[in-house]
Formats: C-alpha cells, sequence, structure tokens
C-alpha cells in the first residue's frame, strides 16, 4: 500500500499545475479495490468541475502510470459537507457548523460539534454548545468535516447546473473514447 505522504508529493503538484488546490490525498476500497482518492478544487470558487476532474485525472494517469496500473484513480471536488484538512479550511469556513474528531487517549472528549471561529495560530477555534469558544491543536485532529446545514447550502450554490439532468452510461463514455 502507498503512503499517503509520498502519493501527495507526487500529487500535489500535478494539482497545482492544473491551477487548483490539493484538499485532500487518502486510499480507500482495501486491497480488492485499491483507490486513491484524490480531492481538488478551484481556488477561486472552493468548487470543482467535471472538466476539472477529468482533466486532472488525466495528467496524472499519463505522467504517473505506475498509479493507474495499481490503483484506481478517483478525483472529486471535496463536496457540500468537505473535508477540513488544511488550517486555512477553519478561516474560509469560519460560521460554519464543523464535526471535528480529535486523535488521542481513551477516556478524553474526542467528538466536538459546533459554528467555527477560525485559526489562531496553530489552534482550531470551534464555539461547541454549553462549552463556549473551544480551543483545539489543529495538529490533533484526526478528521474534521463541515455539517450539512441551510446555511451551508446557500453559501456553496454550484456554478452550475448545466448537464445535471443528463446521464451518460459507461457504454456511451467508452464510444466517444473509440
Amino acid at each position: 500500500m502507498a503512503e499517503i505522504a509520498e502519493l501527495k508529493r507526487i500529487i500535489e503538484p500535478e494539482v497545482e499545475a492544473e491551477g487548483l488546490a490539493l484538499v485532500r490525498v487518502t486510499m480507500i476500497g482495501g486491497k480488492d479495490d485499491p483507490t486513491i482518492q484524490i480531492m481538488a478544487e478551484r481556488p477561486d470558487t472552493r468548487q470543482l468541475t467535471i472538466d476539472d476532474c477529468e482533466r486532472l485525472h488525466r495528467r496524472i494517469a499519463e505522467r504517473h502510470e505506475h498509479l493507474s496500473d495499481d490503483y484506481r484513480l478517483e478525483v472529486s471536488s471535496p463536496g457540500i459537507d468537505r473535508p477540513l484538512t488544511r488550517l486555512a479550511d477553519y478561516d474560509d469556513w469560519k460560521g460554519h457548523e464543523a464535526r471535528l474528531t480529535l486523535s488521542g487517549e481513551k477516556g478524553a472528549r474526542r467528538q466536538y460539534r459546533g459554528a467555527l471561529l477560525g485559526a489562531a495560530g496553530e489552534d482550531v477555534l470551534i464555539d461547541v454548545p454549553g462549552r463556549g469558544e473551544t480551543r483545539l491543536p489543529f495538529s490533533g485532529i484526526d478528521s474534521a468535516k463541515l455539517v450539512l446545514t441551510d446555511k451551508l447550502i446557500a453559501a456553496t450554490r454550484p456554478l452550475s447546473t448545466e448537464g445535471a439532468e443528463e446521464i451518460e452510461t459507461l457504454e456511451e463514455l467508452t464510444e466517444e473514447q473509440d
């Protein structure tokens, strides 16, 4: 199995060459279907089009054949309830509700949910109901993602809904490539 840090080192320059920002690289699918999941976005819109996904996938597959030979490559947008993987994400999504899980010892509180207040140095600030402003070390966050709310939906309207009703079958896509 490939190391995430090594995959990120290989993939990030390809993402940036396409004018995109890398959100996350992770492995999914297990031994039966080893998949490298690459989440990226346009820095100006925080979204990704199907064309962006296709272009990035093609670039990585062509320049790093060993990856596409050994793994299935999946390129996607981080989605509306996106993972928060960079310290800057906490400032960018300030005011939105998030769920954070800390790595750490058993018995200690590990789950937090509340409105993001931003980043302060190397810490994340979150307004936890009943506790108020809570400071959590960014390095101690195991996973974090936005919570789907009406406010988040309003803030992340798609750039375009063109083609949203169109469905292409695998057969049709294969015919187009021939």
